[in-house]
């Protein structure tokens, strides 16, 4: 059953430069996270540790255990103090000054962003259970040439929803998304556009599900149970140091979040039955659940050493029962 696009769709899915978060049509700073990557950006590292252990806190943390944070991952203090810049000039955090000292916290405005990202992570892998009525829902629209940078948003933001390519100007979902679709349509101002749940007719040369590349996420999949099944069975025998603790559960939750882009939670009906979507959910949750306690004491450690009030205060959430 695995089939494979010929309309040029299933790019997307290695895209380098592939973001899996909205974006306005403006390509303006607000409800932006930074680009989800081949290889991990100090920003989106730094966004991932502030959600797993500092979200909802509206304190603000020191620049310099901020930098220690990175380093972890061997990102120079340079590159480091650069992301920070970045993600605050993008409106994702505010930075406040006491004394000589720099100290960052996440905007509040960024906060809905956050946490629905999150929820959309540890959700994605659930939707294999739920009964599919058989219909798509069906996104036709017209951009002029001179209005890319819109053509883009709206491509971003589709993809994000859960949409993929048909055709140039037709994209589809399984899922009933036409109230999201359609606020995000008049979000970033496009004004031809016609959303429509639909059915296929069976005789159709095209069907929906050529739009995604379903060879190309089976071997995406084997790549993550590649990485992250020997680091579980480390887990389990309590083998990793809490910065490795850290560092690979960090890991984890971004070749996670990647998925998110590549597949909506595709129906269990179009799918091939060894679809290994649901069993590396399965190794996802464990890994990600099992590492969140010695991965928290050594963000706790790090913070400590610049601050330890604040130290106190840096949490953790599971994918089981997230916070959000």
């Amino acid at each position: 059953m695995s089939r494979t696009s010929t309309n040029g769709s299933p790019a997307a899915l290695s895209s380098a430069t592939l973001q899996t978060t909205p974006v306005d049509a403006e390509g303006g700073s607000e409800d932006r996270l930074p680009r989800s990557q081949v290889g991990t950006t100090p920003q989106h590292l730094l966004m991932t540790l502030l959600g797993d252990y500092w979200l909802g806190r509206t304190e603000h943390l020191p620049s310099s255990a901020l930098v220690e944070l990175l380093a972890e991952f061997d990102i120079s203090e340079p590159s480091a103090r650069a992301a920070l810049n970045r993600l605050t000039k993008r409106g994702l955090l505010v930075s406040s000054k006491r004394g000589r000292k720099t100290y960052y916290g996440l905007d509040p405005r960024a906060l809905p962003l956050l946490e629905d990202t999150l929820r959309r992570i540890v959700a994605f892998g659930t939707h294999q259970e739920k009964p599919w009525d058989g219909a798509w829902t069906m996104v036709a629209f017209s951009v002029p040439e001179v209005q890319r940078q819109l053509r883009h948003a709206i491509r971003t933001n589709l993809r994000w929803l859960g949409f993929a390519a048909l055709y140039d100007g037709l994209w589809c979902c399984p899922w009933d998304e036409r109230d999201a679709t359609l606020a995000m349509l008049s979000k970033v101002g496009i004004g031809s556009a016609t959303v429509m749940r639909a059915e296929i007719d069976e005789r159709s040369t095209m069907q929906a599900l050529f739009a995604w590349d379903l060879d190309a996420l089976k071997h995406k999949y084997a790549a993550f149970e590649h990485e992250f099944s020997p680091m579980l069975r480390d887990a389990r025998r309590g083998g990793l140091t809490a910065s490795q603790a850290l560092v690979e559960r960090t890991k984890l939750m971004d070749s996670w979040r990647q998925f998110l882009g590549d597949e909506p939670d595709l129906p269990a009906d179009l799918l091939p039955e060894d679809w290994p979507r649901a069993r590396m959910r399965e190794l996802f949750i464990e890994l990600y659940d099992s590492l969140a306690p010695v991965a928290k004491a050594r963000c706790q450690q790090i913070v400590a050493s610049h601050s330890p009030d604040l130290a106190e205060l840096v949490t953790h959430h599971t994918a089981a029962e997230p916070t959000v």
